[in-house]
């Protein structure tokens, strides 16, 4: 996929309107200048800015076109995929993230772009206040075992899970208990032939903790 093919493929598959558009545009490159303030994506990735970081966001909304119900993106850092998928989408996001400049990033994209379905929690994931998620997204927060058992406490029966893993998602998803595996799948990348995005759908168990 090249950067025309992106576009046009965000174009097919979610029909944006004029004022889509221009968010997705403007989210861009405010990305780009905010890159050279504090390190958000590789700069490497910036020629491919649309591929990497807006298809590669997107293709999660394609996965779980449900209207309603609460989307959680766990440690968004930019806002990717959470900014991407509310540019597109009117679902209630929150982002969580605990650094404060990327906080600042993010709460003056959801204020320039109008975004008043966006909350950001600046804080630790352990900390942020627990409430049922229908869907839990996490481009790049944290090992896949800690990533499932931070968040799970925000799932329910019908929570769907999108979480992109580079070449080594399968391995991960191999390493984790018997019970979480048999709730994922593994679909291919649309952006990347190399890497895949786990999907899952219910209620996860936190592990039980220790007493200190």
């Amino acid at each position: 996929m090249n950067e025309g093919e992106a576009r046009d493929w965000i174009a097919s598959s979610f029909a944006p309107t004029s004022a889509q558009w221009a968010g997705l545009e403007r989210f861009a490159a405010m990305l780009v200048a905010e890159n050279k303030r504090q390190n958000l994506i590789a700069a490497s990735t910036i020629p491919t800015i649309w591929v990497r970081h807006i298809a590669d966001s997107a293709q999660l909304l394609a996965l779980d076109t449900r209207v309603g119900g609460l989307w959680v993106d766990m440690g968004s850092g930019p806002g990717l995929p959470g900014l991407v998928v509310a540019i597109l989408s009117a679902r209630p996001m929150l982002l969580v993230e605990s650094r404060r400049r990327r906080c600042d990033f993010l709460r003056t994209v959801v204020a320039e772009l109008g975004l008043g379905h966006v909350e950001v929690a600046e804080a630790p994931l352990e900390r942020v206040e627990t409430r049922p998620a229908a869907t839990i997204s996490a481009r790049a927060f944290a090992p896949l075992d800690r990533l499932i058992d931070l968040s799970a406490r925000f799932s329910t029966e019908s929570t769907r899970w999108l979480l992109p893993k580079g070449r080594n998602g399968v391995k991960e998803l191999a390493s984790l208990p018997d019970a979480w595996q048999r709730m994922f799948h593994v679909e291919q990348s649309r952006t990347d032939a190399d890497s895949g995005i786990l999907v899952g759908t219910g209620r996860i168990a936190p592990k039980k903790r220790g007493k200190a």
